[in-house]
Order: C-alpha cells, then sequence, then structure tokens
C-alpha cells in the first residue's frame, strides 16, 4: 500500500482544512474521520450528512476509498463534499495508509 508519511503531508494540505481525525475530533466542513475504515457512507455520529451519502450504502475501505477519491463527486452524486479528487494512484495510495493509521 501507500507511505503514511507522505499521506500526513498530503492530508495536511488537502484534508485538514474540512476534516479531523483524532478520537472525538471536532466535526468541521466534513465529517471527522475517526473510525472511518468499516463504517458505512453517511454514519458518522453527529454530522448532517447529503442523502446522498446516506444512501450509497458502502461500506469505507481501502478499495472504496481508492474509487472514491480519485472523484468524490462521481463516486457519490449528490455529495456536498467540494474536493476535486487525487488523479495520482500514489497519492491516493499514501492518504489511504495514513488515514489507516490515524483514524484507527
Amino acid at each position: 500500500m501507500g507511505d503514511a508519511v507522505k499521506g500526513a503531508k498530503i492530508f495536511k494540505q488537502r484534508c485538514a482544512q474540512c476534516h479531523t481525525v483524532e478520537a472525538g475530533g471536532p466535526h468541521k466542513t466534513g465529517p471527522n474521520l475517526n473510525g472511518l475504515f468499516g463504517r458505512k457512507t453517511g454514519q458518522g455520529a453527529g454530522f448532517a450528512y447529503t442523502q446522498a451519502n446516506i444512501d450509497k450504502g458502502i461500506t469505507w475501505g481501502e478499495d472504496t476509498l481508492f474509487e472514491y477519491l480519485l472523484n468524490p463527486k462521481k463516486y457519490i452524486p449528490g455529495t456536498k463534499m467540494v474536493f476535486a479528487g487525487l488523479k495520482k494512484k500514489g497519492d491516493r495510495n499514501d492518504l489511504i495508509a495514513y488515514l489507516k493509521e490515524s483514524t484507527a
């Protein structure tokens, strides 16, 4: 898989404006991502998800995140996430490696 150290840099640059990862961390524009792996879309406690996110019904894992992070609006039409995506496979793998460590 990817390099979590590189993934941490990508998270700081591209994700931290809207998301936190630590247990008990606050929701921002986007939800806190702690406990992300193994959770269904739109199920993080205390965050107002779009109906599209709730209805997607997939479980977050390496494979689903890899596809989602390429183009979030294509993967979940109607999501309010404005992030354009990460086109480079290596960047997505690095970010997923970081998320796997930091959200567990």
